[in-house]
């Protein structure tokens, strides 16, 4: 989360997640869908095609108000006195 809050308002696709935080592809996922699931990010998939793109669709994520109050009521009590513990 503290990705998200670092960028501001502005959407992450996957691949700047992992890049910020170095989470690996099969743990970040999981989690991505748990903080959806949750209400604490919105997606949504980009609309250009692949094939305009020369690339594969990105799907985009963003902090939502409520992902924004559960960050500032659990992860300052949570993080250790070194920095976070997770991103």
């Amino acid at each position: 989360m503290h990705a998200f809050v670092d960028a501001g308002n502005r959407e992450l696709s996957g691949a700047d997640i992992a890049e910020r935080t170095a989470i690996l592809s099969g743990t970040l996922y999981p989690i991505l869908i748990r903080f959806k699931s949750a209400g604490w990010l919105k997606d949504r998939w980009e609309d250009d095609e692949p094939v305009e793109l020369g690339r594969p669709k990105r799907r985009y994520y963003r902090l939502t108000a409520a992902g924004q109050a559960a960050y500032r009521q659990n992860l300052p009590t949570a993080a250790p006195k070194g920095g976070l513990a997770w991103a």
